[in-house]
């Protein structure tokens, strides 16, 4: 009977082993364990002291569980009676939990090469920024001036104007249109809004900005008429 639940828990742990590879931390387990004595907690949890490993596996054995070396660094290290294949899953889940909370609230960056961007190229980052805000990113954009361009930074605020209204329901500005040599940064922040206050205004209610054409020197962003861009 004993050698039958060993052989259970044999094919149950190389199981385990194959389905839980990915998690970081390696956790010696029964014979892998060369160590002795350790300091054994039983399956009920319950401090049993420091024990031959010969004896501390033989009670794994016994109870149709494992022996596992959670506490490698400790002298004489610390080993647990229990359910491998079930605490390995324990594990794992703790760990997806802590890399999707890694994940979020990281610093993305959209950059912008210049005010001359075309109207859909435009549309493509603001769908970017909207997909990083609802995964709880903060995100900047960096417009790049070129040139002459410097003379017209108004046109890279109606930029950022536009922007902040087509994302006003799912961001808020962390930190306004601001110029860092010859770029232009801006930060926004997730929020959630929900209610009519939700709704973003039009791109095209921006002074100097029209959703239906390009942004190019000729349409809505003329360089060489910077007051209409900057009106209002």
């Amino acid at each position: 009977m004993v050698s039958t639940r060993i052989s259970r828990r044999s094919e149950r742990s190389e199981c385990c082993d194959k389905e839980y590879r990915a998690i970081s931390t390696f956790y010696r387990k029964n014979e892998q364990i060369r160590i002795s004595p350790v300091r054994l907690i039983n399956e009920r949890e319950e401090q049993v002291g420091i024990v031959p490993t010969a004896e501390a596996l033989r009670q794994a054995r016994e109870a149709g569980l494992d022996l596992v070396e959670v506490a490698s660094s400790a002298r004489p290290p610390v080993c647990r009676i229990m359910d491998y294949g079930k605490w390995m899953y324990q594990q794992q889940k703790k760990e997806d939990k802590s890399r999707s909370n890694s994940k979020a609230g990281q610093l993305k960056e959209l950059k912008i090469k210049t005010v001359r961007i075309g109207d859909h190229d435009l549309e493509i980052k603001i769908n970017h920024a909207r997909e990083f805000l609802k995964e709880g990113n903060k995100v900047q954009f960096t417009l790049q001036f070129k040139g002459r361009e410097m003379a017209h930074t108004e046109l890279g605020r109606a930029i950022f104007a536009r922007i902040k209204q087509e994302l006003v329901d799912v961001s808020k500005v962390e930190r306004d249109a601001k110029m860092e040599g010859r770029r232009m940064t801006l930060v926004l922040q997730p929020e959630h809004k929900s209610g009519k206050s939700a709704s973003a205004p039009a791109a095209n209610k921006v002074p100097g900005l029209r959703a239906s054409a390009p942004m190019t020197a000729g349409a809505g962003l003329n360089i060489s008429q910077p007051a209409q861009a900057a009106a209002g």
